[in-house]
């Protein structure tokens, strides 16, 4: 029986025929992954052959993630698996605490002045606090992790506005994206986790230099609820020949001829 996740979805999602639908459509590169928060670490370690972190490294989320996406590892982890609050804060393993928003660690690294790195801290997107003591991360076709509270998808700009096309093909509305510079996973999970809304971001210099985001990548976390929406969208913009790759019509020729084409 599926359990319900953070937003009370307890629905059943074909995760394989999902990820079928999305690699058809869009050809993504590497595994999209699921990240679930648990109340108890004990909950979290009942996930089928969940790997632990060594106790004696201390990673960034991005590792944990990269490690799902990229090598395909279900992964287990609490705050102390974690190397900083910033890493913890945005999942909600760690408080905003007042040295937190001091911004005190940004400053003259990131941002120019303390009151730059303190603004930046009060900007960043944060899971509330209080509610779990661990998180989980895991290939979306494993099946490991019942019904995630997100699901994270890495892909190209091309991809991802083609993603957002079929987002937008039913039940139209206009999605605002943020960008709060480094610690850009406030951006992505961090906002999805908080609002439960689809996230857009661009991946910050940590992301790339510890996490493997390549550099023509994007990552969008969105709960599993908007995929099958999604996929439907992808489905029936193929089906009008808006597909991905997208093909140069060249810059010297006129439109006229593929407009028609789609608009008649």
């Amino acid at each position: 029986m599926t359990t319900a996740n953070c937003w009370d979805d307890a629905n059943e999602y074909d995760y394989p025929g999902i990820v079928d639908a999305l690699n058809r459509y869009l050809r993504l590169k590497t595994f999209p992954i699921g990240m679930k928060r648990y109340r108890t670490v004990e909950e979290m370690a009942a996930v089928p052959r969940i790997r632990r972190p060594d106790p004696k490294e201390k990673l960034a989320t991005d590792q944990v993630v990269g490690q799902s996406r990229w090598i395909g590892w279900t992964i287990g982890i609490t705050m102390d698996n974690l190397m900083g609050a910033q890493c913890g804060a945005v999942i909600g393993l760690h408080p905003r605490s007042k040295e937190w928003l001091s911004g005190d660690r940004m400053h003259g690294v990131w941002y120019g002045t303390l009151e730059d790195s303190a603004a930046h801290q009060a900007a960043m997107s944060c899971a509330s606090y209080g509610d779990y003591e661990a998180l989980a991360v895991s290939p979306l076709t494993s099946g490991r992790i019942d019904n995630p509270d997100i699901c994270l998808i890495y892909g190209t700009p091309g991809q991802m506005i083609t993603f957002v096309n079929g987002l937008q093909y039913r039940n139209y509305r206009k999605y605002t994206f943020t960008c709060v510079g480094e610690s850009a996973c406030a951006d992505s999970w961090g906002n999805a986790l908080r609002t439960g809304e689809p996230s857009l971001s661009i991946p910050c210099y940590a992301e790339r230099k510890f996490g493997g985001v390549q550099d023509d990548e994007m990552l969008m976390a969105i709960p599993p609820s908007y995929l099958p929406r999604v996929v439907a969208g992808l489905e029936a913009l193929s089906r009008n020949g808006l597909r991905y790759p997208i093909p140069s019509h060249g810059i010297q020729k006129s439109p006229l001829d593929s407009i028609q084409t789609s608009y008649g």
